[in-house]
């Protein structure tokens, strides 16, 4: 599973990606949340392109159940697991659930998690 996939070389990455409706839902805002109308015509397009090339992992009941293994592992390193982090917390348990590496350029956004999701810096 990957997030930000434009930003990272196509190299670093496996022959197979997905995306989880998580991540979908935070570009789905995206436009939405740019003042500029360049900006919002470029989250629009990133978007767009990203809709029409995946079928996003959902956040499911086994999603749901593997975000309390994550909530519980980000709490024992002594960081907050609410606030703007859930997200991405719902994204690893989404790649926890479905037994996935989380391929990220923001690895230190899920310290504390490599010990039940492989997270993988690109």
């Amino acid at each position: 599973m990957i997030i930000d996939l434009e930003h990272i070389e196509a190299s670093a990455l496996p022959y197979e990606v997905a995306i989880s409706a998580m991540t979908l839902a935070e570009l789905a805002a995206g436009p939405h949340a740019a003042n500029d109308r360049v900006e919002r015509g470029r989250r629009q397009d990133r978007l767009q392109r990203t809709e029409a090339a995946f079928d996003p992992l959902p956040f499911d009941v086994d999603a749901a159940r593997a975000y309390g293994r994550v909530f519980s592992a980000v709490l024992s390193a002594e960081r907050k697991p609410r606030g703007a982090r859930a997200v991405d917390l719902m994204i690893a348990a989404t790649a926890l659930a479905a037994n996935l590496p989380l391929y990220t350029r923001n690895p230190n956004d899920f310290a504390g998690l490599n010990e039940i999701v492989d997270i993988v810096p690109v």
